[in-house]
């Protein structure tokens, strides 16, 4: 049961919608529905050798071993283990009923962004054309760490999700993989200028780069986004970025 429940959920996010980017990156579903398949197959497998086994009687058909009556060893064995291990199914429930959602702010906010003046340097050229819209972590980069300050007397669009502050203070955040969800870190940019959304709400943020602190110091992270529009929007399928 076990096995199916697990397989089942396994193949819930991988092969029937884009839940698995939640959790790993786009190119490891193959081997999500490859892994859930075989999950569910050796489950159906067990089964049926257990529903051989009953129909030749070699426990009985009730589960238990059955020995003569009189027989001073006379009782029960019971081979698939005490009763309370079936609440081990519960997590397996929980897994296909209810994923987990994307990691948000509570996992950002534990991650701290690490910066060195070693970074500094010249960036290539930027598209023409306002506004331009930018990844988190390529605004962040260069609004930290560029020298020749390409950002400024731009245009900017950044969509993320939004992580709260002290004093008010509330950041764009997106999370960056490897591999999975488990070596996820975080990129943030504090945004000034308009009112905070609810931690966790996709936001649309159009504004310009607010330069502070010269490049690659304390002073310059996290960088800083004047917005001059937000707008709510739902979450993308993939709430990641690849690193």
């Amino acid at each position: 049961m076990l096995l199916l429940l697990v397989g089942a959920a396994v193949l819930r996010i991988s092969l029937f919608g884009d839940l698995h980017l939640r959790y790993v990156q786009a190119g490891l579903r193959p081997w999500l529905v490859l892994s859930g398949t075989l999950l569910a197959l050796l489950g159906l497998l067990q089964a049926a050798l257990t529903a051989r086994a009953a129909g030749k009687g070699a426990p009985g058909a009730d589960g238990h071993a059955h020995q003569a009556e009189g027989d001073p060893d006379h009782g029960h064995s019971h081979p698939g283990g005490p009763r309370i291990a079936w609440l081990l199914a519960l997590p397996a429930v929980a897994l296909l009923c209810f994923p987990p959602p994307a990691l948000g702010s509570y996992s950002a906010a534990r991650e701290e962004a690490r910066r060195t003046e070693a970074y500094v340097g010249t960036f290539p050229p930027l598209p023409a054309g306002d506004p331009l819209e930018l990844r988190l972590s390529a605004f962040a980069s260069r609004a930290a760490y560029d020298s020749g300050y390409s950002l400024r007397n731009r245009t900017l669009r950044l969509t993320d999700f939004v992580t709260r502050g002290d004093g008010g203070t509330w950041y764009l955040t997106r999370l960056r993989v490897a591999c999975c969800a488990a070596d996820a870190t975080a990129v943030r940019v504090e945004v000034r200028g308009a009112a905070a959304p609810e931690p966790d709400t996709w936001v649309t943020v159009t504004g310009s780069w607010h330069p502070r602190g010269r490049p690659g110091s304390a002073a310059a992270w996290p960088p800083a986004l004047d917005a001059t529009a937000v707008r709510t929007i739902p979450e993308p399928p993939d709430p990641y970025e690849k690193r």
